[in-house]
């Protein structure tokens, strides 16, 4: 097992081991010590979900109504007439044959891939690349989309993506641990009622379990999820 710093253990000794309401959790999470960089704010949701089972999975993506305080490099799959609407909207890359051949010797210096129905057949043969690394374009994540240039602008400004894990867990950038509170429990609670608004009709019981914040460099924060209220 890695061994702990010394600041990460004081910080631990710092957290309650029992659930929190949102807003103790937050005071929390800002009383942390803290680093020479602005930290991520992570946000995880256990589910009560089979996640062997297909019709159990959760997927999608969400625009925060704060944002996550990081641009994204967004590159469009879209036909020749789009190529400069997508550039226009903050692609920094947009085509079809020429971009996916670029993809295939070797250029990955992006975070998100949009396309246009129109070129996924093209796309699709990217599947190996890009599959691992969670970059392929798909209708369930809203990466897919004849509304490109919009599609863009999302990603560009920091749209998040999530799907659950192995494990039945969700996770989620909900911004910078500079954010006021006030915006990070906007943004947290946005996100956990959008989950709760997925659950599958397979699914029983308790659908969201557990809910914990953390910073890059924190130890989590677990939070009452009865004090993110849902709608």
């Amino acid at each position: 097992m890695r061994a702990r710093s010394k600041r990460y253990n004081k910080d631990v000794e710092r957290v309650k081991t029992t659930p929190v309401e949102l807003d103790d959790a937050l005071k929390t999470l800002k009383t942390l010590s803290k680093t020479k960089f602005d930290q991520t704010v992570d946000l995880v949701c256990h589910l009560g979900i089979d996640a062997r089972q297909a019709d159990q999975m959760i997927r999608g993506s969400i625009s925060l109504p704060k944002g996550i305080g990081k641009a994204k490099r967004v590159i469009a799959f879209c036909p020749e007439n789009e190529v400069e609407n997508a550039k226009a909207a903050g692609a920094i890359e947009a085509g079809a044959d020429e971009l996916v051949d670029k993809i295939q010797k070797g250029w990955m210096d992006f975070d998100v891939a949009v396309a246009h129905p129109a070129v996924m057949g093209k796309v699709g043969k990217l599947g190996r690349v890009l599959g691992p690394q969670g970059k392929m374009p798909s209708p369930k994540s809203g990466t897919v989309t004849p509304d490109i240039a919009t599609a863009v602008k999302d990603y560009a400004a920091g749209k998040v993506e999530f799907r659950n894990d192995a494990g039945g867990n969700v996770h989620a950038v909900v911004g910078k641990l500079s954010f006021d509170p006030a915006d990070l429990k906007e943004n947290i609670i946005a996100f956990v009622r959008h989950i709760r608004r997925m659950k599958p009709s397979a699914a029983k019981g308790v659908f969201v379990r557990k809910v914990c914040i953390s910073g890059t460099m924190t130890p989590a924060v677990e939070i009452e999820a009865a004090s993110i209220a849902a709608e």
